[in-house]
């Protein structure tokens, strides 16, 4: 399976570089996997798909502003990208890191006016092992200087709005470096309209990587490896999950990362287990789905893994010709672009 085979044309005037007026102005594109049709409407539409006895699964994670810019103690800027918290001490961070000249260990960086950085020995490449320290709460400190860390193909700084908008409503748990962005469109008006028609909402915890944005660099798909990220199912979305797959209800995934804790923590049995895990699971055409019925996404990356992940779920000619309609017909793409509902 060739690299190319998923590849298509994007006018790059269709990359959504700000989010839409309000998270309800998105417009909506409907597959249908049965009848092989494509309709396009709102996104308040969406309610419409649902019906009483439907389980919607989201992501509560939270992005953290994990860009920190300063300077070196020794002279010159750098800027800090804190990827993942490490076990080994509490504010040990794996980061990357941007400057002239590669600092050594031991240097001592100086960031947001608030947060001191000492570089360790070791961490493994590309990462670099980074210890801050900080008068005060280290999280509370990092949500007053750090920058949001919008995606690479958001050409522009973050402003005080991508505070807001680059989180979901539902964002609770803090540790993603990039947002589950098909939440992105929902509000609380919304998710009170699926509740009244009878429709459950259970969260779990995926903490969204860096690995969501990186390039696949290989000609065979199959030789693609994906990095691990952390996941925490509660035993309340557990039992409801089985309980709507044993009652043949349908069970909707709200966006590509809850897809993928979904499908990745299933049993011998076919049973969603509670619980922490990690998962590098690659979804791609062939994938036999167990747990998920319906997918809420947004338009993704030419030769992304997510691209193949939906190819996965609905044919990946399917999702091309989605993708080919959605381009004439002028939809937002990516992060702050519009959405994609597969049945």
């Amino acid at each position: 399976m060739h690299l190319t085979h998923f590849d298509f044309e994007l006018p790059e005037t269709l990359i959504a570089q700000h989010p839409p007026n309000s998270r309800e102005d998105s417009r909506l594109m409907v597959l249908s996997r049965r009848e092989k049709e494509i309709r396009a409407g709102m996104f308040p539409d969406i309610l419409d798909y649902f019906a009483a006895g439907d389980l919607l699964v989201l992501n509560d994670t939270r992005v953290i502003p994990a860009r920190l810019l300063g300077e070196k103690e020794s002279g010159g800027r750098i800027e800090v990208f804190l990827v993942r918290r490490l076990a080994s001490h509490e504010e040990d961070w794996a980061c990357l890191t941007r400057c002239s000249k590669t600092p050594k260990a031991g240097a001592r960086l100086l960031l947001g006016g608030e947060i001191e950085g000492t570089l360790l020995a070791g961490g493994e490449a590309p990462y670099r092992h980074i210890r801050f320290r900080c008068q005060g709460d280290f999280t509370q400190v990092l949500e007053r200087v750090g920058r949001i860390p919008l995606p690479p193909y958001i050409r522009r700084e973050d402003d005080q709005l991508d505070r807001d908008r680059y989180q979901t409503v539902f964002a609770i748990t803090n540790g993603a470096v990039a947002a589950p962005t098909a939440g992105l469109h929902f509000t609380e008006r919304i998710l009170e309209g699926l509740r009244s028609r009878g429709v459950t909402i259970c969260p779990l915890t995926l903490h969204v990587g860096l690995g969501t944005f990186l390039p696949v660099r290989v000609e065979n798909i199959l030789e693609h490896r994906m990095h691990v990220e952390t996941y925490h199912i509660p035993r309340t979305t557990a039992d409801a999950v089985n309980r709507a797959k044993a009652e043949g209800r349908r069970v909707f995934a709200l966006g590509t990362t809850t897809t993928r804790t979904l499908e990745h923590a299933v049993d011998e049995t076919g049973c969603l287990k509670a619980g922490e895990g990690n998962s590098d699971l690659f979804i791609y055409p062939g994938f036999k789905f167990r747990m998920v019925d319906a997918m809420i996404t947004n338009f993704h990356l030419p030769k992304s893994t997510l691209l193949m992940l939906v190819s996965g779920f609905a044919g990946r000619d399917f999702i091309l010709e989605a993708y080919r309609r959605a381009v004439r017909e002028r939809f937002r793409f990516f992060s702050y672009g519009d959405c994609m509902l597969i049945l």
